[in-house]
């Protein structure tokens, strides 16, 4: 599944691997941008990407993101088996990068 949309005038795409992203996990990655901008207002794009491997028993999951941003932009990812739980753990780290700069 690929998606692409313009989220307030942020490019976001997301990408998932042979998976299907659920409504409620696309709000998910919109809530997050909401969060990171109260630390970088200037967001050019959001890419996100949704991966799962059906091989391994545990940490199948797994999600990618990269925030453009003026300069050298940001980017997080984890692994676990739950979706939600992961976007939370990535927009931690970006936030924690974000309050660096």
């Amino acid at each position: 599944m690929n998606y692409t949309e313009n989220y307030e005038g942020i490019k976001l795409d997301i990408q998932a691997v042979d998976i299907d992203i659920s409504d409620s996990i696309q709000q998910s990655v919109r809530d997050t941008i909401n969060k990171i901008r109260r630390h970088m207002k200037k967001i050019d794009s959001v890419d996100v990407y949704f991966k799962e491997e059906a091989s391994h028993a545990t940490n199948q999951k797994s999600v990618h993101m990269r925030v453009g941003i003026p300069g050298n932009d940001v980017f997080a990812q984890d692994e676990g088996d739950n979706w939600y739980e992961l976007l939370k753990n990535v927009e931690e780290k970006l936030k924690r990068q974000l309050e660096k700069r």
